[in-house]
């Protein structure tokens, strides 16, 4: 892999509607005690003692491919569902945002998005904070060495096929800095929809220049 210069960004604000996304597909949603425990710790944290039950408000319309959509705050929740089409991704650039905030999964994702436009002629951005490497705007990652697959201990956000897969024991937490890049052979992008997807001769490559975004 090759390795990669890093740019910075300044702080956003988000707002308090939370989002779930819930792959649903032959009439069944995937994963949900997950995004349950997730939705569940989401509210706490931000002090509120009730939730949603999320398996009396999915009901998926038919046996297709669904992006179920949820967004939600301690008292109402909305929930539409999405016929999902794959993002395709195999290029990333390194982009540093120290001070960007998301570690709950916020309907308000204008911070993110914002940073996305400096991908350049790349698929994605993947972000580091503190030196270390986080997530793409879209998903958690995941880098092999030739026999294991490490994830970063410390995510932008903790997403639920991540935890599903360090249940299974089938990705191991490390620190991992750009530096590091050129130990590994391989990443994969994981998320609900798109559950473990391995990139195929994917590249990171280094963004020119420097960006400052308010």
């Amino acid at each position: 892999m090759t390795q990669v210069s890093v740019t910075s960004v300044l702080p956003f604000l988000v707002s308090k509607q939370l989002l779930e996304t819930i792959r649903c597909e032959d009439g069944h949603p995937f994963n949900l005690n997950y995004h349950q425990k997730r939705m569940n710790k989401s509210l706490k944290t931000l002090g509120f003692k009730n939730s949603h039950n999320l398996t009396e408000h999915i009901t998926p319309p038919d046996q297709k491919l669904y992006r179920c959509r949820i967004i939600y705050d301690e008292k109402n929740i909305n929930i539409e569902y999405i016929p999902y089409t794959k993002r395709l991704i195999s290029t990333l650039q390194l982009l540093q945002a120290d001070q960007l905030e998301y570690t709950l999964k916020y309907a308000e994702r204008n911070a993110l998005d914002t940073l996305f436009k400096l991908k350049g002629t790349a698929d994605d951005i993947l972000i580091v904070q503190d030196r270390f490497i986080t997530d793409t705007t879209i998903a958690n990652i995941a880098f092999f060495d030739g026999r294991d697959w490490f994830t970063p201990k410390q995510p932008l956000l903790y997403g639920t096929t991540r935890a599903r897969l360090l249940d299974e024991n089938k990705i191991i937490e490390a620190d991992i800095k750009p530096s590091d890049l050129d130990q590994y052979s391989a990443f994969a992008l994981m998320n609900a929809m798109i559950g473990f997807n391995e990139i195929k001769n994917g590249i990171i490559s280094p963004i020119k220049g420097a960006h400052d975004v308010i």
